[in-house]
């Protein structure tokens, strides 16, 4: 039996992604991060895709004992976490190179043009398009109901999306979460600096705006975790993409307000390497590099028809990279 816990391990998350419905991947995804031993697992707020998290957590937890909380996304309004892609492939010149194709990271785009099920809104394709085809759109399956998604789901935790200045629509969104009466055990905040084109914030502002939901969370009386996002959803896999993250958590976080701090936005297998030994962060979310790193492994499974752990070999293999991605974190 492989430890996958100790006192010193630093908090890990698995983004699934707020718009990704790739069922298929997500269940095998949660079983082999789940093995990896991740604490929490964040997915979109709709009742199948939980399900399908479930069934990969279950299925880890019964051999290697580790039980991670399941954390949905929500939102207080649009949000470059809740899109998806898409184009005409109509459109496209005969004799494309298809870089879209190549860069996508979870196999979504084909002659046929983007799978809505498999695409969770990275933005990789719409840069690489040199004809500009490509365009997004709102996917937020929790925008609806969330009253009645919360009542249907009962998660163990939730991340509100929100930006610097929506501070009405997060104060509304709250008071949905205490009406429901959802007993959670964390709630995390992702407001990500200059995601909106709109206007350019300092890391000044971003604290502001931390603090100023903090007041309004407070009441509510449940652990909190601060997710800094330095890069959200920019569609770049780069190694130093995580250098923002970084710089954004070293200029603000010891003026955070009280809760966990969680890294995201670019984050990677090199982001431990750009952080001082003496200045962690509480935890890490991983994102597109933790799917992309396992995505061939779960296309094979599924062009036959199959979850990953049923290839018993192939599976020991995911859960061995996985391990590895995340050893930096277990051993801080």
């Amino acid at each position: 039996m492989i430890n996958t816990k100790n006192k010193k391990d630093k908090w890990i998350k698995l983004i699934c992604g707020a718009s990704n419905e790739d069922i298929v991947a997500i269940e095998d995804l949660c079983a082999i991060y789940t093995a990896a031993g991740v604490d929490y697992i964040d997915v979109a707020a709709e009742e199948s895709i939980v399900q399908a998290a479930k069934k990969g957590i279950k299925w880890a937890k019964e051999i290697f004992k580790n039980s991670p909380g399941l954390m949905i996304s929500i939102s207080d309004g649009n949000d470059v976490h809740f899109r998806k892609a898409k184009f005409d492939p109509l459109k496209c010149p005969p004799h494309c190179p298809r870089p879209c194709e190549k860069v996508c990271p979870t196999f979504a785009i084909d002659s046929f043009g983007i799978k809505e099920s498999k695409c969770y809104g990275c933005g990789r394709c719409i840069n690489s398009c040199p004809l500009k085809l490509i365009s997004e759109y709102e996917y937020n399956l929790s925008k609806d109901d969330l009253a009645s998604t919360l009542k249907k789901i009962n998660p163990d935790a939730v991340e509100i999306h929100t930006e610097i200045n929506r501070i009405d629509s997060f104060t509304k969104v709250v008071r949905i979460l205490k009406s429901s009466e959802t007993k959670l055990d964390k709630i995390s905040i992702s407001c990500g600096l200059n995601q909106s084109v709109k206007k350019l914030h300092e890391p000044e502002d971003l604290l502001r705006a931390l603090w100023e939901r903090y007041e309004i969370l407070n009441e509510l009386n449940i652990p909190l975790i601060w997710q800094l996002d330095g890069r959200p959803m920019s569609g770049d896999l780069a190694p130093t993409t995580s250098k923002d993250t970084v710089k954004l958590f070293e200029r603000i976080g010891s003026d955070l307000p009280p809760g966990l701090i969680q890294l995201a936005g670019g984050t990677n297998e090199k982001t431990h390497e750009y952080l001082k030994s003496n200045n962690l962060p509480d935890g890490i979310a991983f994102g597109s590099s933790a799917r992309k790193l396992m995505q061939p492994l779960i296309e094979f499974a599924n062009t036959n028809n199959k979850r990953l752990y049923d290839y018993p070999e192939k599976m020991a293999l995911a859960i061995k990279k996985a391990q590895k991605f995340l050893e930096p974190w277990k051993m801080s």
